[in-house]
């Protein structure tokens, strides 16, 4: 007899056979192949407005959003049937889970950190705006001189 404060942590994991475990498998196989055939679909499309004349940035922000939220599936799809941990008790997902919310917390932290940086930097440093932005950019902040050529009589 076990004691009930540990019942919890005993694992009572159901057999699955062959049949049912390959066919959990090619389902999900099939599932992740269609959401990737979707995502690049979505990808072909950002690119073709990227090379219209007048690109909808909303549209293409809302693009890029749906292919995050797709990637987000195939990676819980992924993680859940192929890695086992859908079928793991509620504690060591969570363990797992957490920290990884908290790591995607700091990659965002320092994504925005670094923005930051950058365009106070770019505010209070011209030279460095120089150095850090592209040529097709700079053009239209400064105003371009054309030097005076000499001619050799002088």
């Amino acid at each position: 007899m076990q004691h009930p404060a540990f019942e919890e942590v005993t694992v009572h994991h159901h057999v699955q056979d062959d049949a049912a475990f390959r066919k959990k498998v090619r389902k999900t196989t099939i599932l992740l192949s269609i959401i990737t055939v979707i995502e690049l679909g979505i990808g072909l499309t950002i690119y073709t407005i990227h090379k219209g004349a007048n690109p909808n940035a909303t549209l293409v922000l809302m693009f890029k959003g749906m292919v995050c939220i797709l990637s987000l599936a195939k990676a819980f799809y992924i993680v859940s049937v192929f890695m086992h941990l859908g079928d793991e008790i509620r504690n060591m997902i969570m363990t797992i889970v957490v920290p990884l919310m908290l790591f995607i917390w700091f990659i965002i932290a320092f994504i925005t950190d670094g923005n930051s940086y950058k365009n106070l930097r770019n505010k209070y440093d011209p030279h460095f705006k120089e150095s850090t932005m592209p040529k097709k950019h700079q053009q239209k902040d400064k105003k371009e001189t054309t030097p005076v050529e000499k001619s050799g009589k002088e």
